[in-house]
């Protein structure tokens, strides 16, 4: 159960992740330029556009879990509300029976939600840099980050050149594009104009969910 979903119709959906097609709609947000859009979809425009009509069924709420530190866990929430669609992506901390809302992945997005460091934490292997690279913000991506995101796509998918749509997403990086990041009083932020983890922003999190948000992406 997570806290504030209760009575929506939740569905663990990890039979999703086996479906080439699945990684190309859900990475859709990444997706922003035309060449990246052409080479990733090819043919198979129709085909995703149905698997995406299924994603968002408003009867059922596609959800996957990644584990991650100090025993929390981020949910990935498809939010099919009718006239209300989205992706949510939630840091769930069980004991304190509380979800932060770290990203929105819909036309009133709400990001990043993490860096390249925190995302290379929790990405244990492809299916979670996948599943969780759409959170993404960061300026400051290492030489090898391309390079982990194609090899990603080049086990998951079908595209045929994953290098080229790998640099294309990452140049963009969604709808938020790339943000800085900085470790303040052990604390890491960032200064996205769209993310809770930007202490400037009148929507934040207050500095203890900010501390605690940055603890359980931290993995030292």
């Amino acid at each position: 159960m997570i806290p504030g979903y209760e009575a929506d119709p939740l569905t663990e959906a990890d039979e999703y992740l086996e479906r080439p097609l699945f990684w190309l709609c859900h990475l859709s947000s990444l997706l922003q330029d035309e060449e990246a859009q052409e080479l990733a979809f090819g043919a198979d425009w129709e085909a995703a556009g149905e698997l995406g009509d299924e994603l968002r069924s408003t009867s059922r709420w596609p959800v996957f879990t990644v584990p991650v530190g100090n025993e929390c866990v981020i949910h990935v929430v498809y939010r099919n509300f009718e006239g209300d669609m989205g992706i949510d992506y939630l840091l769930h901390d069980p004991a304190a029976h509380e979800a932060l809302r770290l990203v929105s992945d819909e036309g009133s997005f709400m990001g990043p939600g993490l860096s390249w460091r925190e995302l290379d934490t929790a990405a244990a292997d492809a299916r979670t840099l996948l599943l969780l690279l759409p959170m993404l913000g960061d300026a400051d991506l290492p030489p090898d980050a391309t390079t982990r995101v194609a090899e990603a796509l080049a086990e998951l998918t079908w595209i045929e050149e994953p290098a080229t749509v790998a640099e294309l997403m990452l140049a963009g990086q969604g709808q938020w594009g790339p943000a800085n990041w900085r470790e303040r009083d052990g604390v890491w932020i960032c200064d996205g104009a769209y993310s809770y983890r930007c202490p400037h922003n009148e929507f934040s999190f207050d500095p203890e969910r900010l501390a605690k948000v940055s603890a359980a992406l931290d993995g030292r």
